[in-house]
């Protein structure tokens, strides 16, 4: 482990990615200040795992651990957190790839436990190899506290995602372990966010970059996009979790109720959805006379679905930026 710089473990956890996880292990391996590149095999079937050992083409720093049982992404993760012994984690998802010079920058941003940058959302077929030059950005440092975060996270239908869940910070392994935090394992769906909330209720500094060095392949049948009911159920009693957390500011408590005043709206949508699927309208539509506190959220999701006719946009050649002037 390189000694004369902070050293970053970057955390790749794969399920069925030996399509793309090379370009994930050889940009983060192209850091000098990556100590190591910790894969977690969350089960794979289409030999991962030999995709990932076969393109550290040797490189000690890169150690791939493969899980006979599927956990998910939080599950992973943390065994890989338990693993690591760089002074910061980065998350990097399998899909995705890093730029030159990325975490230079962000241990350039001071006295923060969490620094992330801009994230640039490119077409599925790009590569670190041919990705188009990227526009200059003035850089910028966004101080995030917790309000600013859980309003930031909401998105608009019909409009590109914005929600700030999405970064990708690195994050103080030092914080995690004296605030005793990890993923839920019991999350599929917004473990990200839900680990950044409960890091700021703790104090936690977050600071973001307007300077782009995360590149975020977009695919429109992603696994984020397509929210099982249970899913949806975990990350409602999340937020609830949120709001019972130490005492917050009332702007806090505010921003905190609606988001999860949202996902409750989101889940009773999609409950309602699969009783149809499974019912007939008729019989779901009588089944909502049972609990009558939810046909006005229900009612609202379908509206809001109704109105929002197209798909976010798809990026350029170029792509587009998450953080935008």
């Amino acid at each position: 482990m390189n000694t004369a710089l902070p050293s970053v473990s970057v955390i790749i956890t794969a399920y069925d990615a030996s399509a793309t996880i090379a370009d994930a292990i050889r940009t983060a391996l192209a850091q000098p200040e990556t100590a190591e590149v910790i894969v977690i095999d969350d089960a794979s079937g289409d030999g991962t795992d030999a995709t990932a050992l076969a393109a550290g083409d040797g490189d000690d720093r890169l150690r791939v651990v493969r899980r006979t049982v599927n956990g998910g992404p939080a599950a992973a993760r943390n065994q890989a957190i338990d693993l690591a012994r760089g002074d910061f984690v980065a998350i990097l998802d399998a899909d995705d790839f890093v730029l030159p010079g990325r975490f230079s920058r962000l241990l350039a941003v001071a006295d923060a436990d969490m620094m992330a940058d801009n994230i640039l959302f490119v077409a599925e077929s790009a590569g670190p190899d041919t990705l188009p030059p990227i526009p200059p950005v003035t850089p910028d440092i966004i101080d995030i506290d917790l309000v600013g975060f859980v309003r930031a996270n909401r998105s608009v239908r019909g409009s590109s995602r914005r929600e700030w869940g999405f970064l990708k910070p690195i994050i103080r392994r030092s914080f995690l372990q004296d605030a005793g935090l990890r993923y839920d394992e019991g999350l599929r769906l917004g473990e990200d966010y839900d680990l950044y909330v409960r890091m700021l209720q703790r104090g936690a500094l977050f600071r973001v970059t307007t300077q782009v060095g995360y590149a975020a392949r977009w695919r429109s049948d992603s696994l984020s996009s397509r929210h099982r009911t249970a899913d949806l159920a975990a990350l409602h009693a999340a937020a609830r979790a949120h709001l019972e957390a130490a005492a917050s500011p009332d702007d806090a408590r505010s921003a905190l109720a609606s988001h999860a005043g949202k996902l409750r709206q989101r889940f009773l949508l999609r409950d309602f959805l699969d009783r149809r699927a499974r019912m007939g309208r008729a019989r779901a539509l009588l089944s909502l006379w049972q609990g009558p506190l939810s046909i006005g959220p229900i009612a609202r999701g379908i509206l809001s679905d109704k109105l929002s006719l197209r798909k976010p946009p798809a990026p350029s050649r170029i792509g587009r930026l998450l953080i935008e002037d």
